[in-house]
């Protein structure tokens, strides 16, 4: 069962997710807020790539990408 998904694409972060994400807390930029695990501050939503960082590089984005795939990985095997 998914609640929410919240997926990005581009350059930067998509500015629709404060207005559409009650209780997802967001920096300045718009940039998604994230823990060490990826896990945002509303529950049971990861993060990663441009959503979190707002990199304009390939390699930082999909650093980020990965992180959060491999936190909610971790996170539906425990359950």
């Amino acid at each position: 069962d998914v609640d929410t998904v919240i997926m990005s694409l581009g350059t930067s972060p998509n500015p629709l997710i404060r207005s559409t994400t009650p209780g997802l807390e967001t920096n300045k930029k718009g940039g998604i807020i994230v823990d060490e695990n990826e896990m945002s501050t509303r529950e049971n939503v990861f993060a990663g790539g441009d959503a979190v960082t707002g990199a304009a590089t390939v390699i930082k984005a999909m650093g980020a990408g990965k992180k959060a795939a491999a936190a909610i990985d971790a996170y539906i095997k425990s359950k």
